[in-house]
């Protein structure tokens, strides 16, 4: 059990994309701690395994991935780290769960992108950078380069949200698969990758399609439909709590999982917690702040 970490007055905020951009962009999600006395643990931010690959901007402060923690075992600020040096990063989609400590005060955005949408709009494979934080300049084409940095340079955060509209529309307009809007969840948006893969390779084997899908999201559709399948059931838990009805056993049986034993097994894999302990930590720890703006 790790020491308690209180929720802060920090400054945590989720965008959402308009309607033209949600096959595109999941969200972009807006961190400020300046100001603040945090602890050590209030410094730990956790994430969950994700298909999804984010472009972060650090305007302030310092970033550090934590080596050997979840799942395998919980995260402590005593735990060896890896400085993230670079000010603008690119994250593949991860298959484990991850935690990123910050020293001190910090203000940051990350763009969340559909990885097929990344692909599309840059070049890169999520596959290239799966598990992996990198430098986002030498793999960036140069108009994003030159639109990504200018983003340091503006004078607010509403300021650079409207610039990464302003930019990404008339893009993915061009390039934008048909019917891309169907993608605004993950069940859905797994869907839709797979039916996309089939029509792009009509009468090839399946092993063929599951290549062209693991090409464009990082990640074999095995590991899509798990996350989809676990956003399902937290949405169903939610639901369930406001009809007084909520208990695990129903959601598992709901989603699709065998048993609740199963869907606590696939809900620490991908968060490093089960359930109801998870549920603890969004309601009432600092570090799980980007999964209490998610949900």
């Amino acid at each position: 059990m790790s020491m308690p970490a209180p929720l802060s007055s920090a400054l945590n905020q989720i965008w959402t994309p308009r309607a033209s951009l949600s096959a595109c962009v999941r969200a972009v999600m807006l961190r400020d701690t300046r100001g603040l006395a945090l602890d050590d643990w209030q410094r730990l931010s956790y994430f969950p395994a994700t298909p999804l690959c984010s472009l972060g901007w650090r305007f302030e402060g310092d970033a550090e991935l934590v080596d050997a923690a979840l799942p395998q075992r919980e995260a402590s600020p005593q735990d060896p780290r890896t400085p993230i040096t670079p000010r603008l990063t690119l994250v593949g989609p991860f298959n484990a769960p991850s935690v990123v400590y910050s020293p001190g005060p910090s203000h940051g955005m990350m763009l969340l992108l559909m990885p097929d949408a990344l692909q599309l709009l840059t070049g890169i494979e999520p596959a290239a950078i799966a598990n992996r934080v990198v430098d986002a300049l030498p793999l960036l084409p140069p108009e994003w380069r030159t639109w990504a940095e200018g983003l340091f340079w503006l004078p607010d955060d509403a300021a650079r949200l409207a610039a990464i509209e302003a930019f990404l529309e008339p893009r993915w307009q061009a390039v934008r698969p048909t019917r891309a809007s169907l993608a605004a969840r993950y069940a859905d948006w797994t869907r839709h990758l797979a039916m996309r893969a089939a029509l792009t390779a009509p009468g090839r084997s399946l092993r063929q399609v599951e290549r062209h899908i693991k090409r464009w999201a990082g990640q074999p559709m095995r590991e899509l439909q798990g996350v989809s399948r676990l956003e399902q059931a937290f949405y169903a838990r939610l639901a369930a709590e406001k009809e007084n009805t909520a208990r695990w056993s129903d959601v598992a049986a709901d989603c699709g999982y065998a048993d609740q034993a199963h869907f606590t097994r696939a809900t620490r894999r991908m968060t490093g917690f089960p359930p109801d302990e998870l549920r603890r930590r969004i309601r009432d720890h600092e570090g799980f702040w980007a999964y209490r703006l998610w949900m």
